[in-house]
C-alpha cells in the first residue's frame, strides 16, 4: 500500500473537482493546484497550495509554461525507496508528491465544429498536463494518476477505507489508463494537423487524402457473451479518439437480454437504414440484409409494408423504424411473431409497458443525431493490415441526372420508386437486386456469386407482386439473361449503373421487352 500525504490537482475540466478536492482534505492530504484549479477551490473554501509560490516561479508566457519545473517533476518522479533520490529531495528542499490529478485540454471538443482557426487550436494542446500524467505514471509504483474525472469517486473510496492509502494494484491500474488517455490525445492532434497542414495536398488528389500512416485506439466497452457462433469469444471495442458516444455505443437498452455480436451487427445495419430517409421509414434486417423496408405517411404503414416485403425472413429479424413506437404500433409489432431486437428514436410508455411482456425482446432507443452520419470513412481489417476507403452515399446527382437509356423512359411514379429502391440496393450484399412496389420492397436478392441468380431470387420473393414493379441492381448487368428474368416476372421499369460492354445488348432486350431503364453511372457495391 503506498500512503498519499500530498496531491497535485490542476484540471481543465473542472467537474468536481471541488467534491474530489474536499474529499482528499478530509483525509488530511495536502493540495497543490495551478490558478484555475486554485482559484476556483478557494472560491469554494478548499485549502490548496498555489504551485507558483511553492516553486518560486511564476506562471509565464501566458500561462504556456506552469509546471514544467524541476521542483514539481522531482516531487513527482523521486523513487521512494531509492536513497540517493530522497537524500537529493531533503538537500533541495523538494517534498514528494504522492497523487497527480490532471486532465487535459478539451482538443476534441474544440475541434469538433471545425470553426477555430489553426492558430487557436495550437493554444488547445495541452503540454504540462501531458508530462505530469507521463511522470506520475513512470513512477507508478509510489505515485497515483487520475486522468479521468470518473476515477474521482472510485479513488476516494479506496483512500477512505485504507486510512489514506492506495494499493499497488489500484496505482497499476490508474498508470495504464493515463498512459492511454496521453497517446489518444496525441493521435487525435497528430491526426488534426495531418488533416488540417494537408487541404492543398488534398485538393491535388482525386480521391480525397488519406495519410502515410493510420493509429487507431479502442476502449474495450465489454465482453459479450460470443462472437458469430457460440464456440468464439467475443467483446465490443469503443473508438477511444471519438469525441462522444456515436452509434450503437449512444443507444440506450430499455429492456431484453444483452446484446449479442450479431445483434450489434444486425442494429447498426437497421438503424441505419431507417435513419436514411426523412419520410416515416421502417426496416426489417436479418443477416445484415434487409429483407423488408419501406416509406409511408405514417410509420405504421411504413412497418406492416416493410414486414410484409418478406414475412417469412423476417421472423427472427431485427426492426428499425426513425419515428416514436407508439402503443399501436407495439401491437402490430408483437402480431408480427417473434422478434429479436427494435430500435426507434423513442417509445411511448404504453408502448413500452406492451413489449416489455416479451422477456427476451431487446429494445434500443438512438437519437437520429447519435446514429453516426458524421462517419466518413469506413476500414475493414484484413490479414496483415487494413482496408480504408470513403463511406459510400448515394449524392442527388445519382438520381436527379440519371440517363433514360431506353426508347421508354419510366414514369414519374417509377422515378421515385426507382430512388427508393436505389437507395435501399446500398445496403444489401453484392450481387443486390432489390425489387419495388412504389416505396416498399416486395423481393431482394442479395450476396449471390451471379447477378442473374440474384434477379431469380428477389423475383421470387416477390412472386405475383413483381408485376408492373421497379427493379434496382447495385452494379451493371453483364448479360441480357437478366432482363429476360426480369421480363418473365413483369418488371417495368429498371434502374442500374450501367458500364458493362455488353450495355447495347441489355437495352436492346429492355426495348424488346417494353421495359424502362435508366443508368445512374454511379456503382455500389458492398462486399
Amino acid at each position: 500500500m503506498v500512503r498519499i500525504r500530498r496531491a497535485l490537482v490542476s484540471v481543465s475540466r473542472k467537474d468536481d473537482v471541488v467534491s474530489f478536492a474536499r474529499g482528499l482534505r478530509a483525509l488530511d492530504i495536502e493540495i497543490l493546484s495551478t490558478g484555475g484549479t486554485f482559484q476556483l477551490l478557494k472560491e469554494h473554501g478548499v485549502t490548496a497550495a498555489l504551485i507558483e509560490k511553492e516553486i518560486d516561479f511564476p506562471e509565464i508566457l501566458d500561462g504556456r509554461v506552469k509546471t514544467l519545473h524541476p521542483k514539481i517533476h522531482g516531487a513527482i518522479l523521486a523513487l521512494r525507496d531509492k536513497k540517493s533520490h530522497t537524500d537529493e529531495l531533503a538537500r533541495l528542499n523538494i517534498m514528494p508528491i504522492d497523487l497527480v490529478c490532471v486532465n487535459l485540454y478539451p482538443f476534441e471538443e474544440k475541434s469538433s465544429g471545425g470553426t477555430l482557426p489553426l492558430s487557436d487550436m495550437l493554444e488547445e494542446i495541452d503540454i504540462g498536463g501531458v508530462c505530469l500524467l507521463r511522470a506520475a505514471a513512470k513512477n507508478y509504483r509510489h505515485v497515483a494518476v487520475i486522468s479521468g474525472i470518473s476515477q474521482y469517486e472510485p479513488v476516494l473510496d479506496e483512500l477512505r477505507e485504507n486510512n489514506g492509502c492506495l494499493s499497488k494494484e489500484t496505482l497499476g491500474q490508474l498508470a495504464v489508463k493515463a498512459l492511454g488517455e496521453t497517446s489518444r490525445y496525441d493521435r487525435f492532434i497528430s491526426a488534426y494537423l495531418d488533416r488540417a497542414l494537408s487541404k492543398e495536398k488534398q485538393t491535388q488528389q482525386m480521391a480525397g487524402y488519406f495519410p502515410d500512416a493510420v493509429q487507431l485506439q479502442f476502449m474495450r466497452e465489454r465482453q459479450l457473451r460470443y462472437g458469430e457462433n457460440p464456440h468464439q469469444a467475443a467483446a465490443l471495442y469503443r473508438e477511444a479518439d471519438g469525441a462522444g458516444p456515436i452509434g450503437i455505443f449512444a443507444a440506450r437498452k430499455l429492456h431484453g437480454k444483452e446484446l449479442s455480436y450479431n445483434n450489434i451487427l444486425d442494429l447498426e445495419s437497421a438503424y441505419t437504414i431507417a435513419y436514411e430517409f426523412d419520410e416515416p421509414a421502417a426496416v426489417v434486417i436479418k443477416h445484415g440484409n434487409p429483407c423488408g423496408a419501406a416509406l409511408g405517411a405514417e410509420i405504421e404503414g411504413a412497418f406492416q409494408d416493410a414486414l410484409e416485403g418478406d414475412s417469412l425472413s423476417a421472423f427472427g429479424g431485427i426492426v428499425g423504424i426513425n419515428r416514436t413506437c407508439d402503443i399501436g404500433l407495439a401491437e402490430r409489432m408483437l402480431d408480427a411473431g417473434f422478434l429479436e431486437c427494435i430500435i426507434a428514436p423513442q417509445f411511448t410508455q404504453k408502448a413500452l409497458t406492451l413489449l416489455t411482456t416479451k422477456k427476451n425482446l431487446r429494445l434500443l432507443e438512438l437519437a437520429p443525431g447519435a446514429a453516426g452520419k458524421s462517419e466518413t470513412y469506413h476500414l475493414k481489417k484484413i490479414t496483415g493490415g487494413l482496408l480504408i476507403q470513403e463511406k459510400d452515399s448515394v449524392f442527388a446527382g445519382e438520381l436527379s441526372e440519371c440517363t433514360v437509356a431506353t426508347t421508354k423512359a419510366p414514369t414519374g411514379d417509377d422515378m421515385k420508386a426507382l430512388a427508393f429502391a436505389w437507395r435501399i440496393a446500398r445496403f444489401v450484399r453484392s450481387n443486390a437486386i432489390v425489387i419495388a412496389d412504389g416505396l416498399k420492397t416486395i423481393g431482394i436478392g442479395a450476396g449471390q456469386m451471379s447477378r442473374v441468380d440474384a434477379v431469380r431470387i428477389a423475383a421470387e420473393k416477390a412472386g405475383g407482386r413483381a408485376q408492373g414493379a421497379v427493379l434496382a441492381s447495385d452494379a451493371f448487368f453483364p448479360m441480357p439473361d437478366n432482363i429476360e428474368v426480369c421480363a418473365d416476372a413483369g418488371i417495368r421499369s429498371i434502374i442500374q449503373p450501367g458500364g458493362s460492354i455488353k450495355d447495347q445488348e441489355v437495352i436492346e432486350a429492355c426495348n424488346k421487352a417494353g421495359i424502362a431503364m435508366v443508368f445512374t453511372g454511379r456503382r455500389h457495391f458492398r462486399h
